[in-house]
């Protein structure tokens, strides 16, 4: 990716390094990403809510980062992009417990609803009071990978009302029958767009669950204002730099093509 102007680059704000997460307790990193111009201009952005934070911009992420920042900046030189990302870090070692919307077997205690009361309780009122983002479903979306996949499709499905965009990559489909079966009764609720991602050299088994479950959500075209998009990369592995090749991607699909 060529080298792009600190002019287009997102303004990036730490809300508070230890936001108090009350539903659960505990505190945690949140960061704003702003377009670039966002002071200098009176507009309403969408707004993009994604988790494990950690992956997303930052140099020293152990598995290496998304490149949001970069793919943003880049975007915004096209004059795409023009979108409000708000990253909220994982648990670190409850991140599993956070982001699961069910038990295992090995997970019996899980916290998947409690993070998503606090997303929809506390983070997203606040976002909307302090940022010139726009409120309404069809310019709210969430997304992330892995487990983060997992509980943005679990969220798009139990919360339909709020948000009216989802980008999904590589979610942990094997968790639980569970989520199959929610997508089976998922209805829209309005305009609704789904970016979803797989890797061929992810597991045995994951690129199957993801295919099994587009099969599902492609049934869902019945409804005039669903619409799904599904991208393959046949050497995609699960990791972090082959969800940041399909971040620009998704986001040019979701916010500029699907506008």
């Amino acid at each position: 990716m060529e080298t792009v102007t600190k002019a287009y680059h997102p303004i990036i704000e730490i809300l508070e390094e230890e936001y108090e997460i009350p539903q659960l307790n505990r505190k945690r990193r949140i960061a704003v990403l702003l377009p670039h111009d966002y002071y200098k201009s009176n507009k309403y952005y969408p707004v993009l809510y994604l988790h494990d934070g950690q992956n997303l911009f930052d140099d020293y992420a152990p598995y290496g980062n998304w490149g949001v920042d970069k793919s943003l900046a880049h975007l915004s030189k096209q004059g795409k992009g023009n979108v409000v990302i708000v990253a909220i870090d994982h648990g670190g070692p409850l991140r599993i417990k956070e982001l699961l919307p069910y038990p295992t077997s090995k997970y019996t205690e899980v916290e998947g609803q409690l993070y998503l009361k606090f997303m929809m309780e506390t983070l997203k009122p606040m976002i909307d009071n302090k940022y010139r983002v726009m409120v309404d479903r069809d310019h709210t979306g969430i997304g992330g990978s892995s487990l983060g996949g997992l509980i943005s499709l679990y969220a798009g499905f139990i919360y339909r009302h709020i948000f009216g965009k989802m980008m999904i990559f590589s979610p942990s489909l094997w968790i639980s029958e569970e989520i199959y079966r929610l997508a089976k009764g998922y209805v829209p609720f309005g305009p609704t767009d789904l970016y979803l991602y797989a890797g061929g050299m992810e597991s045995a088994s994951h690129y199957g669950n993801v295919l099994r479950m587009e099969n599902i959500l492609q049934e869902k075209r019945k409804y005039d204002d669903f619409d799904i998009h599904f991208s393959h990369n046949h050497k995609g592995e699960h990791r972090e730099i082959y969800w940041g090749q399909q971040f620009p991607i998704a986001m040019d699909w979701l916010y500029q093509t699907k506008r």
